[in-house]
């Protein structure tokens, strides 16, 4: 691998789908789970979302070109999902999961409820796919998915080490420090649909330098 091609991905990657952002996840899975049990939804949920990246990564020209889908409209359709996500972590509505008093705490359950913010992140997804598409190499491909999968592995290796301190970090301070991510993951969401239309040619939207 390229090493500054590889460094320039896994930042990418990193303010995407790093610690910051899937640990608040985790953190609420804790108030539920046992301490063994929420490592093993961290090793499920990371191999599920390994599994996306390579199928995503590696097929993603042939993705983009069997479903008909432009750069443009990626970034607007994975913007609009990621910014309906982080208006319900706004509001405090918990998009994709369920309640957790409607069934006990159970390593699926754990996983379902990771799938939207950490094992298909709609952000990190549409950066996968454009970033493996825009040269048509293996090599490359192979960085970007590689780039990723080391964002995965080190956001894994945080919760195993952090999982006692989620597990007592008050209820409260989780939902107040998810009202605040969601708020800044809004903008992040509403940013990306900016770039999309800019790219279709709005071009009073101005770029940003």
């Amino acid at each position: 691998m390229n090493a500054l091609t590889y460094s320039a991905a896994f930042v990418t990657f990193f303010s995407v789908v790093g610690p910051p952002k899937v640990l608040l996840a985790f953190a609420a899975l804790a108030q539920a789970h046992p301490t063994a049990e929420l490592r093993r939804i961290a090793l499920a949920s990371t191999a599920a979302a390994i599994l996306v990246a390579l199928v995503v990564g590696f097929t993603a020209p042939w993705l983009l070109e069997l479903f008909h889908i432009s750069t443009p409209a990626l970034q607007l359709a994975g913007g609009v999902i990621f910014f309906v996500y982080a208006v319900g972590l706004v509001l405090g509505v918990h998009i994709g999961s369920e309640d957790p008093g409607d069934a006990p705490p159970s390593l699926v359950g754990g996983v379902r409820d990771l799938l939207m913010p950490y094992i298909v992140s709609p952000l990190a997804i549409t950066a996968v796919l454009i970033e493996a598409a825009a040269r048509d190499t293996w090599s490359w491909r192979s960085t970007v998915v590689g780039a990723y999968v080391s964002v995965l592995a080190l956001d894994l290796l945080c919760v195993v080490v952090l999982t006692r301190l989620l597990r007592r970090t008050h209820h409260a301070v989780i939902e107040l420090f998810g009202r605040l991510l969601g708020l800044l993951l809004a903008a992040v969401g509403a940013d990306l649909v900016l770039d999309g239309l800019y790219s279709l040619g709005v071009e009073s939207l101005g770029r940003r330098e």
